[in-house]
């Protein structure tokens, strides 16, 4: 799922020891990059040191969620054949509960065992060739389906089963986001109070900018090719995410289909909804739902996010003008969020 929000920040320069430093780390990271923005106000800490932190708390992540790491435990769960319970860390644990709970509310549209799915229509490795899948195939497919049906969790232990062999688990749509909570931690591990950090998209901040304000993002207007700003969000001490089905999509005899599927019907979603950003306590939530709510659609997932009081915000194609033009809604949270002081 890709997902593009521009950070919108200015930077301050440290103009001596003593004064505030604002630090800068990047790299690769999950199969796309990460970006942190951190103002350390007694100019105490090292910044390599600060980076070592980083990559250390990455390497520990990748290692339990990478789906891209033939090696992390959940690659390893997804090669074995067996439907014996396996034993698995808490990290992993937490984040399949947090899955669950998503895939119960949003229903069923949240599902990290989609993969048979995804991978049958071809994303990631679709050539102008591929056929639109057989609706047999489609059938096939969802059996291995469905993460409450295909997967059973315990807890004390905590253990994590397939009913069918060919069951997988990708989790590129909640551990980007898990990533970037744990990095948070590594950072207010550190004494840090103020920080922005970003993994593919997904984002927390804490505390301020470097200008001593809330940290101001940019939600990307919905259109491949271009990166114009639809709207401006002010986030302080919160997760965000943004999902978007404009920039990963092939068209086949005049229809478009887009890598967002259904997981009730198996194929790609088709309503006018291009784009959705949810704010929440943490990055591993918004991130999680930012995919379930695109692939439900603002109609249904906009009472969803009222229900559950999810602030959210969908970018809806206007089907009805002859240009390139979007309309917006909000839920009633996402606007009080952004109610200025």
């Amino acid at each position: 799922m890709a997902r593009y929000i521009l950070v919108c920040f200015a930077l301050i320069l440290a103009a001596c020891k003593s004064d505030p430093v604002t630090l800068t780390i990047s790299g690769k990271t999950m199969g796309t990059t990460y970006n942190i923005t951190a103002i350390d106000k007694g100019a105490e800490l090292d910044a390599k040191a600060v980076k070592t932190a980083i990559e250390a708390t990455l390497t520990l992540v990748n290692g339990q969620m990478s789906n891209w790491d033939p090696n992390s435990e959940i690659s390893v769960f997804n090669a074995a054949k067996s439907t014996e319970p396996v034993t698995i860390s808490a990290e992993l644990a937490k984040v399949m509960a947090a899955a669950n709970t998503v895939h119960k509310q949003s229903q069923g549209q949240f599902d990290v065992t989609l993969g048979p799915l995804i991978e049958l229509w071809g994303f990631g490795a679709r050539t102008p060739e591929s056929p639109v899948p057989a609706d047999t195939d489609i059938e096939a497919a969802l059996k291995i389906t469905g993460q409450l049906d295909v997967l059973t969790l315990t807890t004390n232990p905590d253990t994590m089963a397939k009913t069918y062999p060919d069951t997988s688990v990708y989790l590129a749509a909640i551990a980007k986001g898990y990533g970037v909570d744990q990095l948070a931690a590594t950072l207010h591990g550190l004494g840090l109070t103020d920080y922005m950090v970003e993994i593919g998209g997904d984002l927390v901040t804490a505390g301020n900018n470097p200008d001593g304000a809330p940290w101001r993002i940019g939600i990307e207007r919905p259109v491949s090719g271009a990166q114009k700003v639809e709207e401006i969000v002010k986030i302080s001490d919160l997760g965000m995410a943004t999902s978007g089905d404009y920039r990963n999509y092939f068209e086949a005899e005049g229809v478009r289909y887009s890598h967002v599927i259904d997981a009730v019907t198996g194929r790609p979603i088709s309503h006018t909804t291009a784009s959705v950003t949810v704010l929440a306590k943490d990055a591993m939530m918004a991130d999680a739902w930012a995919t379930a709510l695109l692939a439900l659609g603002a109609e249904r997932g906009l009472k969803i996010a009222e229900d559950l009081d999810l602030a959210v915000f969908f970018i809806l194609r206007d089907t009805g003008s002859n240009d390139i033009a979007f309309t917006t809604t909000a839920s009633s949270q996402f606007k009080k969020l952004q109610v200025s002081p």
